[in-house]
Protein backbone atom coordinates (compact mmCIF):
# COMPACT_ATOMS: atom_id res chain seq x y z
CA UNK A 1 0.00 0.00 0.00
CA UNK A 2 1.57 3.77 -0.99
CA UNK A 3 1.95 5.97 1.89
CA UNK A 4 0.55 9.58 2.26
CA UNK A 5 3.93 11.09 1.14
CA UNK A 6 3.97 8.34 -2.04
CA UNK A 7 0.61 9.68 -3.19
CA UNK A 8 1.03 13.24 -2.54
CA UNK A 9 4.42 13.58 -4.91
CA UNK A 10 3.10 11.79 -7.73
CA UNK A 11 -0.85 12.71 -7.72
CA UNK A 12 0.14 16.43 -6.55
CA UNK A 13 3.28 17.69 -6.37
CA UNK A 14 5.05 16.02 -9.87
CA UNK A 15 1.24 16.94 -12.08
CA UNK A 16 1.96 20.55 -10.60
CA UNK A 17 5.50 20.87 -11.46
CA UNK A 18 4.44 19.91 -15.37
CA UNK A 19 1.88 22.04 -15.09
CA UNK A 20 4.22 25.25 -14.18
CA UNK A 21 6.37 23.83 -17.11
CA UNK A 22 3.66 24.09 -19.68
CA UNK A 23 3.46 20.52 -19.76
CA UNK A 24 0.47 17.76 -20.50
CA UNK A 25 2.32 14.71 -18.95
CA UNK A 26 -0.56 13.68 -16.20
CA UNK A 27 -3.71 13.80 -19.04
CA UNK A 28 -1.34 12.33 -21.88
CA UNK A 29 -0.24 9.36 -19.06
CA UNK A 30 -3.71 8.69 -18.19
CA UNK A 31 -4.43 8.67 -21.53
CA UNK A 32 -1.82 5.91 -22.50
CA UNK A 33 -2.61 4.14 -19.62
CA UNK A 34 -6.32 3.00 -21.23
CA UNK A 35 -4.46 3.18 -24.65
CA UNK A 36 -2.15 0.12 -23.79
CA UNK A 37 -5.36 -2.45 -23.21
CA UNK A 38 -6.46 -1.28 -27.00
CA UNK A 39 -6.41 -3.89 -30.13
CA UNK A 40 -4.06 -3.81 -32.86
CA UNK A 41 -6.61 -2.61 -35.10
CA UNK A 42 -7.33 0.50 -32.62
CA UNK A 43 -3.36 1.69 -32.31
CA UNK A 44 -2.59 1.82 -36.19
CA UNK A 45 -5.97 3.64 -36.61
CA UNK A 46 -4.68 6.13 -33.44
CA UNK A 47 -1.24 5.96 -35.36
CA UNK A 48 -2.41 6.66 -38.88
CA UNK A 49 -4.58 9.54 -37.66
CA UNK A 50 -1.99 11.14 -35.89
CA UNK A 51 0.52 10.26 -38.31
CA UNK A 52 -1.57 12.67 -41.13
CA UNK A 53 -1.80 15.81 -38.47
CA UNK A 54 1.96 15.17 -38.02
CA UNK A 55 2.65 15.54 -41.93
CA UNK A 56 -0.16 18.04 -42.72
CA UNK A 57 1.40 20.26 -39.80
CA UNK A 58 5.22 19.94 -40.98
CA UNK A 59 4.09 20.43 -44.54
CA UNK A 60 2.61 24.02 -43.20
CA UNK A 61 5.11 25.00 -40.80
CA UNK A 62 8.72 23.21 -41.05
CA UNK A 63 11.37 24.67 -44.08
CA UNK A 64 12.72 21.41 -44.36
CA UNK A 65 9.84 19.43 -45.15
CA UNK A 66 8.36 21.84 -47.16
CA UNK A 67 10.91 21.84 -49.34
CA UNK A 68 11.02 17.78 -49.33
CA UNK A 69 8.15 17.49 -50.05
CA UNK A 70 7.93 19.92 -53.14
CA UNK A 71 11.20 18.67 -54.50
CA UNK A 72 9.69 14.87 -54.10
CA UNK A 73 5.96 15.83 -55.50
CA UNK A 74 4.74 14.40 -51.92
CA UNK A 75 1.70 15.41 -50.47
CA UNK A 76 0.26 14.02 -46.65
CA UNK A 77 -3.07 13.61 -48.33
CA UNK A 78 -1.32 10.55 -49.93
CA UNK A 79 -1.08 8.70 -46.64
CA UNK A 80 -3.62 5.93 -46.48
CA UNK A 81 -2.29 3.71 -44.32
CA UNK A 82 0.86 3.06 -42.38
CA UNK A 83 2.67 1.11 -44.90
CA UNK A 84 2.41 4.36 -46.79
CA UNK A 85 5.28 5.99 -44.50
CA UNK A 86 7.92 4.58 -47.12
CA UNK A 87 7.24 6.85 -49.17
CA UNK A 88 8.91 9.29 -47.23
CA UNK A 89 13.13 9.72 -47.19
CA UNK A 90 14.84 8.70 -44.16
CA UNK A 91 16.26 11.55 -41.50
CA UNK A 92 19.67 10.95 -40.74
CA UNK A 93 21.67 12.35 -38.20
CA UNK A 94 23.64 14.03 -41.12
CA UNK A 95 20.39 15.27 -42.17
CA UNK A 96 19.98 17.19 -38.88
CA UNK A 97 23.11 18.74 -38.63
CA UNK A 98 22.94 19.90 -42.15
CA UNK A 99 19.57 21.32 -41.41
CA UNK A 100 19.27 22.23 -37.94
CA UNK A 101 17.35 25.53 -38.10
CA UNK A 102 15.21 24.40 -41.07
CA UNK A 103 14.21 21.68 -39.08
CA UNK A 104 12.38 23.95 -36.71
CA UNK A 105 9.09 24.70 -37.11
CA UNK A 106 7.90 28.49 -37.78
CA UNK A 107 5.19 28.07 -34.83
CA UNK A 108 7.54 26.51 -32.48
CA UNK A 109 7.92 28.05 -28.85
CA UNK A 110 10.15 27.42 -26.00
CA UNK A 111 12.33 24.92 -27.75
CA UNK A 112 14.70 22.93 -25.84
CA UNK A 113 19.00 22.21 -26.82
CA UNK A 114 19.31 18.68 -26.54
CA UNK A 115 22.14 16.47 -27.52
CA UNK A 116 23.40 13.04 -27.26
CA UNK A 117 26.44 11.84 -25.57
CA UNK A 118 28.62 11.27 -28.49
CA UNK A 119 29.10 7.37 -26.81
CA UNK A 120 30.22 6.38 -31.00
CA UNK A 121 31.12 9.42 -32.49
CA UNK A 122 30.09 13.30 -33.21
CA UNK A 123 26.93 14.28 -30.35
CA UNK A 124 23.65 15.37 -32.32
CA UNK A 125 22.45 18.78 -31.30
CA UNK A 126 18.93 19.01 -31.70
CA UNK A 127 15.19 20.92 -30.20
CA UNK A 128 12.62 19.47 -28.64
CA UNK A 129 8.87 21.34 -27.70
CA UNK A 130 6.81 21.12 -24.72
CA UNK A 131 4.67 18.47 -26.83
CA UNK A 132 7.69 15.80 -27.24
CA UNK A 133 8.92 16.28 -23.54
CA UNK A 134 5.18 15.69 -22.09
CA UNK A 135 4.48 12.51 -24.39
CA UNK A 136 8.16 10.90 -23.53
CA UNK A 137 7.97 11.54 -19.41
CA UNK A 138 4.29 10.36 -19.59
CA UNK A 139 5.80 6.91 -21.52
CA UNK A 140 8.36 6.59 -18.83
CA UNK A 141 6.02 7.66 -15.93
CA UNK A 142 3.52 4.56 -17.72
CA UNK A 143 5.75 2.46 -18.00
CA UNK A 144 7.47 2.73 -14.30
CA UNK A 145 4.07 2.28 -12.97
CA UNK A 146 3.81 -1.31 -14.36
CA UNK A 147 6.27 -2.14 -11.52
CA UNK A 148 4.23 -1.31 -8.89
CA UNK A 149 6.96 1.66 -8.40
CA UNK A 150 5.88 5.66 -8.87
CA UNK A 151 6.94 8.90 -8.68
CA UNK A 152 8.37 9.76 -5.40
CA UNK A 153 9.63 5.98 -4.32
CA UNK A 154 12.66 6.78 -3.01
CA UNK A 155 15.33 5.96 -5.73
CA UNK A 156 19.26 5.84 -6.84
CA UNK A 157 20.04 6.72 -10.30
CA UNK A 158 23.62 6.15 -11.55
CA UNK A 159 23.84 8.12 -14.68
CA UNK A 160 26.35 9.90 -16.62
CA UNK A 161 25.24 12.43 -18.33
CA UNK A 162 26.81 15.51 -18.68
CA UNK A 163 23.39 17.12 -18.96
CA UNK A 164 21.99 15.25 -15.59
CA UNK A 165 25.36 16.20 -13.83
CA UNK A 166 25.87 19.94 -15.15
CA UNK A 167 22.25 20.76 -14.02
CA UNK A 168 22.56 19.69 -10.26
CA UNK A 169 21.64 23.55 -9.15
CA UNK A 170 19.85 24.41 -5.76
CA UNK A 171 16.54 23.96 -7.67
CA UNK A 172 16.76 20.23 -8.96
CA UNK A 173 18.84 19.10 -5.71
CA UNK A 174 15.94 20.58 -3.65
CA UNK A 175 13.22 18.83 -6.69
CA UNK A 176 15.07 15.74 -6.03
CA UNK A 177 14.94 15.76 -2.12
CA UNK A 178 10.96 16.22 -2.66
CA UNK A 179 10.72 13.18 -5.05
CA UNK A 180 13.42 11.30 -3.20
CA UNK A 181 15.98 10.48 -6.32
CA UNK A 182 19.60 10.71 -5.67
CA UNK A 183 21.97 10.91 -8.52
CA UNK A 184 25.15 8.86 -8.53
CA UNK A 185 27.65 9.64 -10.96
CA UNK A 186 28.54 6.89 -13.35
CA UNK A 187 31.83 8.41 -14.97
CA UNK A 188 34.80 7.12 -12.01
CA UNK A 189 34.48 3.74 -11.36
CA UNK A 190 36.77 2.72 -8.45
CA UNK A 191 36.76 0.58 -5.74
CA UNK A 192 36.45 3.61 -3.14
CA UNK A 193 33.98 5.31 -5.75
CA UNK A 194 31.94 2.01 -5.67
CA UNK A 195 32.46 1.12 -1.90
CA UNK A 196 30.49 4.74 -1.42
CA UNK A 197 27.56 4.27 -3.93
CA UNK A 198 27.44 0.78 -1.48
CA UNK A 199 26.65 2.99 1.18
CA UNK A 200 24.35 5.09 -0.46
CA UNK A 201 22.17 2.65 -1.50
CA UNK A 202 22.34 0.72 1.33
CA UNK A 203 21.67 4.17 3.40
CA UNK A 204 18.57 5.05 1.58
CA UNK A 205 16.86 1.60 0.90
CA UNK A 206 14.96 3.00 -2.52
CA UNK A 207 12.66 0.82 -4.16
CA UNK A 208 14.05 1.33 -7.17
CA UNK A 209 17.60 1.87 -8.94
CA UNK A 210 17.97 3.41 -12.62
CA UNK A 211 21.12 3.55 -14.59
CA UNK A 212 23.14 1.93 -17.39
CA UNK A 213 23.47 -2.15 -17.19
CA UNK A 214 27.26 -1.58 -17.35
CA UNK A 215 27.40 0.59 -14.56
CA UNK A 216 24.91 -1.53 -12.14
CA UNK A 217 26.36 -4.94 -13.34
CA UNK A 218 29.91 -3.46 -11.98
CA UNK A 219 28.65 -2.23 -9.00
CA UNK A 220 27.01 -5.59 -8.00
CA UNK A 221 30.07 -7.85 -9.14
CA UNK A 222 31.99 -5.13 -6.93
CA UNK A 223 29.48 -6.15 -3.65
CA UNK A 224 29.72 -9.51 -4.31
CA UNK A 225 33.57 -9.94 -4.24
CA UNK A 226 33.19 -7.69 -1.03
CA UNK A 227 30.90 -9.60 0.33
CA UNK A 228 28.46 -7.20 0.80
CA UNK A 229 24.83 -7.87 1.07
CA UNK A 230 22.71 -5.78 -1.00
CA UNK A 231 19.59 -8.35 -0.78
CA UNK A 232 17.98 -7.19 2.15
CA UNK A 233 17.23 -3.63 1.00
CA UNK A 234 13.57 -3.90 -0.42
CA UNK A 235 14.95 -2.96 -3.91
CA UNK A 236 11.56 -3.85 -5.86
CA UNK A 237 13.40 -2.98 -9.75
CA UNK A 238 16.07 -2.36 -11.27
CA UNK A 239 15.77 -0.18 -14.79
CA UNK A 240 18.30 -0.18 -16.95
CA UNK A 241 18.94 1.57 -20.29
CA UNK A 242 20.98 3.40 -22.86
CA UNK A 243 23.01 0.10 -23.37
CA UNK A 244 22.32 -3.45 -24.21
CA UNK A 245 21.86 -5.28 -21.54
CA UNK A 246 23.69 -8.74 -21.83
CA UNK A 247 22.27 -11.82 -19.82
CA UNK A 248 24.86 -12.38 -17.58
CA UNK A 249 24.09 -8.46 -16.32
CA UNK A 250 20.36 -9.18 -16.24
CA UNK A 251 21.94 -12.33 -13.74
CA UNK A 252 24.04 -10.44 -11.21
CA UNK A 253 21.90 -7.34 -10.90
CA UNK A 254 18.95 -9.09 -9.97
CA UNK A 255 20.56 -11.74 -8.27
CA UNK A 256 23.11 -9.23 -5.81
CA UNK A 257 20.10 -6.94 -5.29
CA UNK A 258 17.31 -9.66 -4.62
CA UNK A 259 14.78 -7.55 -7.32
CA UNK A 260 13.58 -7.95 -10.88
CA UNK A 261 14.82 -5.88 -14.03
CA UNK A 262 13.44 -3.76 -16.23
CA UNK A 263 14.82 -2.88 -19.33
CA UNK A 264 13.99 -0.11 -21.67
CA UNK A 265 15.04 1.23 -24.90
CA UNK A 266 15.27 4.86 -26.68
CA UNK A 267 17.17 8.29 -26.52
CA UNK A 268 16.98 11.50 -26.28
CA UNK A 269 16.90 11.92 -30.24
CA UNK A 270 14.55 9.09 -30.99
CA UNK A 271 12.80 9.20 -27.87
CA UNK A 272 11.33 6.81 -25.58
CA UNK A 273 10.39 3.71 -27.95
CA UNK A 274 10.07 1.07 -25.74
CA UNK A 275 9.65 -0.70 -22.13
CA UNK A 276 9.88 -3.92 -20.54
CA UNK A 277 6.44 -5.12 -18.46
CA UNK A 278 6.63 -7.94 -15.69
CA UNK A 279 5.61 -10.35 -18.37
CA UNK A 280 8.87 -9.88 -20.15
CA UNK A 281 7.97 -8.26 -22.97
CA UNK A 282 10.16 -5.27 -24.48
CA UNK A 283 6.38 -2.63 -25.54
CA UNK A 284 7.02 -0.10 -27.97
CA UNK A 285 5.46 3.03 -26.92
CA UNK A 286 2.72 2.91 -29.94
CA UNK A 287 0.63 5.99 -29.00
CA UNK A 288 3.49 8.09 -30.16
CA UNK A 289 5.93 6.37 -32.08
CA UNK A 290 5.87 4.28 -35.22
CA UNK A 291 8.98 1.67 -35.46
CA UNK A 292 10.10 0.33 -38.87
CA UNK A 293 13.34 -1.98 -39.48
CA UNK A 294 14.74 -1.60 -42.81
CA UNK A 295 17.72 -3.63 -44.39
CA UNK A 296 21.28 -2.16 -46.01
CA UNK A 297 18.96 -0.83 -48.58
CA UNK A 298 16.35 1.01 -47.19
CA UNK A 299 13.73 -1.62 -47.61
CA UNK A 300 11.01 -2.33 -44.77
CA UNK A 301 11.66 -5.64 -43.33
CA UNK A 302 8.70 -8.03 -42.48
CA UNK A 303 8.04 -8.79 -38.91
CA UNK A 304 10.63 -10.95 -37.57
CA UNK A 305 13.51 -10.01 -39.51
CA UNK A 306 16.77 -8.11 -38.42
CA UNK A 307 17.86 -4.75 -39.16
CA UNK A 308 18.23 -1.19 -38.65
CA UNK A 309 15.09 0.69 -36.61
CA UNK A 310 13.58 3.60 -38.11
CA UNK A 311 11.87 5.48 -35.87
CA UNK A 312 8.99 8.34 -36.34
CA UNK A 313 7.96 10.23 -33.52
CA UNK A 314 4.29 11.23 -33.31
CA UNK A 315 4.87 13.94 -30.79
CA UNK A 316 7.82 16.18 -32.71
CA UNK A 317 6.15 18.75 -34.71
CA UNK A 318 8.25 21.76 -33.21
CA UNK A 319 11.17 19.84 -34.54
CA UNK A 320 10.66 16.68 -36.20
CA UNK A 321 11.89 13.52 -36.25
CA UNK A 322 10.25 11.20 -38.88
CA UNK A 323 11.34 8.01 -40.52
CA UNK A 324 14.60 8.85 -38.31
CA UNK A 325 17.55 6.31 -38.45
CA UNK A 326 18.53 5.11 -35.39
CA UNK A 327 22.02 3.20 -36.16
CA UNK A 328 20.41 0.74 -33.78
CA UNK A 329 19.70 -3.57 -34.98
CA UNK A 330 16.90 -4.99 -33.66
CA UNK A 331 13.91 -6.94 -34.46
CA UNK A 332 10.14 -6.30 -34.06
CA UNK A 333 7.28 -9.18 -33.19
CA UNK A 334 3.76 -9.89 -33.56
CA UNK A 335 3.81 -11.83 -30.52
CA UNK A 336 1.02 -11.18 -28.32
CA UNK A 337 2.41 -10.47 -24.70
CA UNK A 338 0.44 -12.20 -21.44
CA UNK A 339 -0.13 -8.86 -20.03
CA UNK A 340 -2.36 -8.49 -21.87
CA UNK A 341 -1.77 -5.10 -23.23
CA UNK A 342 -1.92 -3.92 -26.74
CA UNK A 343 1.45 -2.62 -27.45
CA UNK A 344 3.34 -4.08 -30.01
CA UNK A 345 6.61 -6.04 -28.79
CA UNK A 346 9.99 -5.23 -29.73
CA UNK A 347 11.41 -9.11 -29.39
CA UNK A 348 15.23 -7.88 -29.19
CA UNK A 349 17.32 -4.31 -29.63
CA UNK A 350 21.01 -5.52 -30.15
CA UNK A 351 23.14 -3.23 -29.96
CA UNK A 352 24.18 -0.22 -32.04
CA UNK A 353 25.98 -0.74 -35.79
CA UNK A 354 29.24 0.27 -33.76
CA UNK A 355 28.59 -2.69 -31.38
CA UNK A 356 29.39 -4.80 -34.20
CA UNK A 357 32.67 -6.10 -35.68
CA UNK A 358 33.84 -6.84 -39.08
CA UNK A 359 35.72 -9.94 -39.45
CA UNK A 360 39.03 -9.89 -42.13
CA UNK A 361 36.56 -11.56 -44.75
CA UNK A 362 34.35 -9.38 -44.28
CA UNK A 363 31.30 -11.15 -41.96
CA UNK A 364 29.96 -9.28 -39.31
CA UNK A 365 29.24 -10.68 -36.12
CA UNK A 366 27.73 -9.26 -33.00
CA UNK A 367 30.59 -8.09 -30.32
CA UNK A 368 28.96 -10.75 -27.63
CA UNK A 369 31.17 -13.32 -30.46
CA UNK A 370 34.87 -11.47 -28.56
CA UNK A 371 32.95 -10.81 -25.17
CA UNK A 372 32.58 -13.97 -23.95
CA UNK A 373 35.97 -14.92 -24.14
CA UNK A 374 37.12 -12.39 -21.99
CA UNK A 375 35.02 -11.50 -19.25
CA UNK A 376 35.27 -15.53 -18.30
CA UNK A 377 38.77 -15.57 -17.73
CA UNK A 378 40.13 -15.32 -14.43
CA UNK A 379 41.39 -12.21 -12.88
CA UNK A 380 39.15 -9.77 -15.14
CA UNK A 381 38.14 -6.88 -13.44
CA UNK A 382 37.21 -4.38 -16.38
CA UNK A 383 37.62 -4.98 -20.52
CA UNK A 384 37.14 -3.32 -23.51
CA UNK A 385 37.54 -4.38 -27.30
CA UNK A 386 38.72 -1.85 -29.71
CA UNK A 387 38.34 -2.78 -33.17
CA UNK A 388 40.91 -0.66 -34.87
CA UNK A 389 40.38 -2.17 -38.54
CA UNK A 390 39.49 -5.25 -40.25
CA UNK A 391 43.15 -6.52 -39.33
CA UNK A 392 43.43 -5.22 -35.90
CA UNK A 393 41.82 -5.82 -32.64
CA UNK A 394 43.02 -4.33 -29.59
CA UNK A 395 41.93 -5.64 -26.11
CA UNK A 396 42.42 -3.25 -22.85
CA UNK A 397 42.34 -5.42 -19.86
CA UNK A 398 42.20 -4.02 -15.95
CA UNK A 399 42.95 -7.52 -13.90
CA UNK A 400 44.66 -8.90 -11.02
CA UNK A 401 47.47 -11.92 -10.76
CA UNK A 402 45.09 -14.84 -11.29
CA UNK A 403 45.21 -13.23 -15.21
CA UNK A 404 48.35 -15.07 -16.61
CA UNK A 405 49.62 -15.75 -19.78
CA UNK A 406 48.01 -18.35 -20.60
CA UNK A 407 44.71 -16.02 -20.85
CA UNK A 408 46.74 -13.92 -23.31
CA UNK A 409 47.29 -16.48 -25.51
CA UNK A 410 43.30 -18.17 -25.38
CA UNK A 411 42.12 -14.31 -25.90
CA UNK A 412 44.15 -14.28 -28.87
CA UNK A 413 43.53 -17.94 -29.97
CA UNK A 414 39.69 -17.09 -29.75
CA UNK A 415 39.58 -13.65 -31.28
CA UNK A 416 41.70 -14.99 -34.11
CA UNK A 417 39.28 -18.05 -34.69
CA UNK A 418 36.13 -15.55 -35.17
CA UNK A 419 38.18 -12.39 -36.86
CA UNK A 420 40.52 -14.59 -39.14
CA UNK A 421 44.36 -15.87 -38.13
CA UNK A 422 45.86 -13.09 -40.06
CA UNK A 423 44.31 -9.96 -37.59
CA UNK A 424 46.77 -8.84 -35.15
CA UNK A 425 45.43 -9.10 -31.44
CA UNK A 426 46.49 -6.69 -29.06
CA UNK A 427 46.54 -7.31 -25.29
CA UNK A 428 46.82 -4.18 -22.69
CA UNK A 429 47.08 -4.58 -19.38
CA UNK A 430 46.10 -1.17 -18.00
CA UNK A 431 45.06 0.35 -14.69
CA UNK A 432 41.93 1.84 -15.06
CA UNK A 433 39.31 1.84 -18.66
CA UNK A 434 38.21 5.21 -18.70
CA UNK A 435 34.20 6.12 -18.99
CA UNK A 436 32.64 7.03 -22.69
CA UNK A 437 31.67 10.91 -22.69
CA UNK A 438 28.40 10.22 -21.87
CA UNK A 439 29.87 8.12 -18.83
CA UNK A 440 28.60 4.87 -20.53
CA UNK A 441 31.24 1.86 -20.11
CA UNK A 442 31.57 0.02 -23.18
CA UNK A 443 32.77 -3.28 -23.82
CA UNK A 444 33.00 -3.37 -27.84
CA UNK A 445 33.64 -0.59 -29.77
CA UNK A 446 33.18 -1.75 -33.35
CA UNK A 447 34.86 0.46 -36.77
CA UNK A 448 31.25 2.21 -36.91
CA UNK A 449 31.38 2.44 -40.77
CA UNK A 450 30.14 -0.95 -41.72
CA UNK A 451 28.92 -0.36 -45.25
CA UNK A 452 25.38 -2.09 -46.49
CA UNK A 453 26.64 -5.16 -48.07
CA UNK A 454 28.79 -5.90 -44.93
CA UNK A 455 25.09 -5.44 -42.63
CA UNK A 456 23.08 -7.62 -44.75
CA UNK A 457 25.26 -10.46 -43.42
CA UNK A 458 24.99 -9.16 -39.32
CA UNK A 459 24.45 -12.18 -37.29
CA UNK A 460 24.93 -13.14 -33.37
CA UNK A 461 27.91 -15.61 -33.86
CA UNK A 462 28.40 -16.49 -30.24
Amino acid sequence: MRNLYNSLVSSVIFPLQEKLKGHTTLSVRQAMEKSQWWSTEQLHAFQLKRLKTLLKNVADTVPYYQTLFSDAGFSPDHIRELDDLSRLPFLTKQDIRENLEALKSTQAKDLSRFNTGGSSGEPLIFFIGNERVSHDVAAKWRATRWWDVDIGDPEIVLWGSPIELSSQDHVRIWRDRIFRSKLLPAFEMSAQKIDGFLQEIQKMRPDMLFGYPSALAFIAQHAQKQGVRMDNLGIKVAFVTAERTYDWQREIITDTFACKLANGYGGRDAGFIAHECPAGSLHLTAEDIIVEVVDNQGNVLPVGERGELVVTHLATRDFPFIRYRTGDVGVLSDKTCACGRGLPVLASIEGRTTDFVVAADGTVMHGLALIYTVRDLPGVREFKIIQESTQRTRVLLVANDEFGRASVDRIKADFKSRLGESVEIIVDRVDEIPAERSGKHRYVVGLGDINPEQQSTVQSNV
